[in-house]
């Protein structure tokens, strides 16, 4: 089967991001892999802050978007803090979901599958992106994948190194996570805003 078609998005903003090493080694799994990536990163292509008006006129707001609609599976990589999501993760999704006929907008998470890489300070908050994910599938109808990344600072035996195990897991999710978009990409429907 032909390589799959992956955005991987890391939204952290800190500086030395442990979510972000996530996000680069995912990108290099996959292009072994024989895969498409668009690797984008909100350091390095900021969004402005979410106001449903001129934030779509930024030039990187059509980048994420065509990025995030195009792809067969998406890696959305984050960080966590006070037990949920950094701000960047939901506004980039404020921004990029968002329909307004009017403007030509059809939000671009519809039916993605996505796969979470999360990064964590304290071993309990493995969960922490759950509302957050639970948020893809009600509103977008996104298939979450069961299999996910959470590691904290004990997870890394340096700078962009992880142990043992969270290479294992890595490599694992990651293997899952293209077993999911082969699976499910060609889909001939595509869901809208419904209750």
């Amino acid at each position: 089967m032909p390589g799959v078609k992956f955005a991987v998005l890391s939204t952290s903003l800190d500086p030395v991001s442990r979510s972000r090493w996530l996000a680069g080694l995912t990108a290099e799994q996959l292009r072994a892999g024989g895969h498409q990536v668009t690797l984008l990163d909100l350091r390095g292509t900021p969004l402005p802050p979410f106001d449903n008006d001129t934030c779509y006129t930024h030039p990187n707001a059509e980048v994420y978007h065509r990025a995030i609609r195009e792809a067969d599976g998406i890696f959305l990589a984050v960080p966590v803090y006070n037990w949920g999501l950094g701000s960047g993760a939901k506004a980039l999704v404020e921004l990029t979901g968002s329909t307004d006929p009017d403007r030509g907008l059809h939000g671009a998470w519809f039916d993605q599958p996505v796969t979470f890489l999360v990064s964590g300070g304290l071993p309990h908050g493995y969960l922490s992106h759950g509302a957050f994910a639970f948020g893809l599938m009600t509103d977008f109808r996104c298939v979450v994948n069961p299999h996910f990344v959470y590691a904290t600072g004990a997870d890394w035996v340096g700078d962009g190194v992880p142990g043992e195990g969270l290479a294992e897991r890595l490599t694992r999710v990651v293997e899952r996570a293209v077993d999911l978009s082969q699976r499910l990409r060609g889909r001939t429907y595509r869901s809208v805003w419904e209750v």
